[in-house]
Formats: structure tokens, C-alpha cells, sequence
């Protein structure tokens, strides 16, 4: 069974940083392992839809970022761990939300339960 863990949420204050993880397993059932899933990040404020942040493809240099985080997010994926990192740099109080990791492939889609991101002083 696939499973998809975010972890690294918390509390910043305006101008820090922090560094989410979307860690996945489970892949050997879906015939297809880790490193052929392309991963999005995605945020979602109280009251508001969800929306894409970022997202990465096979590799590093496949990549696509939301106008508002560019240069200040990074994702990046360490296919060994299976895992996904979204680096987030000069953090605004607009940016609080819960952060939700997805796994995409073909029709197959996997989604995480999220982590909380808030930044406040």
C-alpha cells in the first residue's frame, strides 16, 4: 500500500526558513517504483482551495513553481530515499497553511495527510 508521510511543518517567524519532507513507501504494489512518480506540493489555508506550490519530475532539472514562491522555494527529490524536499526560504505570513504532498502517475494519484506551516512572529 502506498503511503505518503510529510513531515518539517511548524512555527516561523516572518523571513525564516524551513525544510518539508514527503517521504513515500509502498510503491513496489503500484508495478511501479518511487522514481517514476512525478510529486507535487500543494497548500491549503483555512477557507481557501488548494493550490499547487511546486511539483518535480522523474529528475531535479524537471521542475515547475507557483509565481509567488519563486526563488523562494526550492523542491528537490532523493529518489534512494524516496523522498521529496520542499526548501522554503523568506517565509510570509501568507505562506501559513498545511502542505500536502502528492504522487502522480498516469491515472494513479497518492496524497499525504499534510503538515502544518505557520509563520508568525
Amino acid at each position: 500500500q502506498v503511503q505518503l508521510v510529510e513531515s518539517g511543518g511548524g512555527l516561523v517567524q516572518p523571513g525564516g526558513s524551513l525544510r518539508l519532507s514527503c517521504a513515500a513507501s509502498g510503491f513496489a504494489a503500484s508495478g511501479f517504483t518511487f522514481d517514476h512518480y512525478s510529486i507535487t506540493w500543494y497548500r491549503q489555508a483555512p477557507g481557501k482551495e488548494r493550490d499547487v506550490v511546486a511539483s518535480i519530475g522523474m529528475s531535479d532539472d524537471i521542475t515547475y513553481y507557483e509565481d509567488s514562491v519563486k526563488g523562494r522555494f526550492t523542491i528537490s527529490r532523493d529518489n534512494a530515499k524516496s523522498t521529496v524536499y520542499l526548501r522554503m526560504s523568506s517565509l510570509k505570513p501568507e505562506d501559513t497553511a498545511v502542505y500536502i504532498c502528492r504522487a502522480s502517475l498516469g491515472l494513479s494519484n497518492y496524497w499525504g495527510q499534510g503538515t502544518q506551516v505557520t509563520v508568525s512572529s
